[in-house]
């Protein structure tokens, strides 16, 4: 094991790493934010589309530098490709990134140091435990250490093919048995006379919010409900500004 790396940090890489191999293989790409750190957001880049290994493939990756990293992940993304951040927990625009992921199809890793992120905030969080403040890390070595792993794990996952291929998702229950009305968590784009278009996990489209009278569009996700034919709210989380709401039935 490398040094440094606990048996937890270990499996989280591997786990990682499959999921990656599995949306390369898919034909996804990486997109790359690192908003307090930039210089690690491009390297990781670097990484993937340039292998410093002869015979490993080259690998889709951007580095997303801006001021509004949000609106440009909005345009840039597609359903399918992976977000990668590096940052701390308190990075505002990170966590702001990584809250529109699921909405917009994406799957996340979040590597970092200091205080370890709640549960859930990202699909993988690579973390470094032992640096409390946060701010060694990124100059020592142990951040970079996680995602060359990360990179030579996915290409490791490259020489079996047999493991870059999924089964259809499971029911996750969130169709009612008695209506057949689906929750779907969503971005509203804009409301039209024809109805409210929004944005999710599998595409744009327009539904009628004439049950729930008039809608704008909102810094982050809502939830909706009933084969196109509106949304509930529920409540605000805190700040900082523009974290998504989250809406429930």
């Amino acid at each position: 094991m490398a040094p440094g790396l606990t048996e937890a940090t270990a499996a989280d890489l591997a786990a990682a790493a499959l999921e990656l191999a599995r949306h390369y293989a898919a034909g996804a790409t990486m997109w790359c934010l690192a908003p307090e750190w930039p210089e690690h957001g491009r390297h990781v880049a670097v990484e993937f589309v340039h292998p410093v290994v002869i015979g490993k493939r080259a690998l889709p990756a951007v580095a997303v530098e801006s001021n509004d990293p949000v609106a440009a992940l909005r345009e840039l993304t597609r359903p399918g490709d992976v977000l990668l951040v590096v940052g701390t927990r308190d990075a505002a625009r990170v966590r702001s990134a990584l809250q529109r992921a699921a909405v917009w199809g994406l799957t996340s890793i979040w590597i970092g140091a200091g205080p370890r992120p709640d549960p859930g905030a990202a699909d993988h969080v690579l973390w470094v435990d032992d640096d409390r403040s946060g701010w060694t890390a990124p100059y020592d070595g142990r951040l970079v250490a996680r995602y060359h792993l990360l990179w030579e794990l996915a290409h490791v996952c490259f020489e079996h093919p047999g493991l870059l291929t999924t089964r259809d998702p499971a029911c996750d229950d969130e169709v009612c048995v008695t209506c057949s009305d689906e929750g779907v968590l969503a971005e509203v784009v804009t409301e039209h006379a024809g109805g409210t278009t929004v944005r999710s996990a599998r595409g744009t489209e327009t539904i009628d919010t004439g049950l729930v009278g008039p809608v704008e569009p909102r810094p982050g996700p809502e939830r909706f409900q009933g084969q196109g034919r509106g949304r509930a709210r529920g409540p605000k989380r805190e700040p900082p500004n523009s974290e998504p709401t989250s809406a429930g039935q």
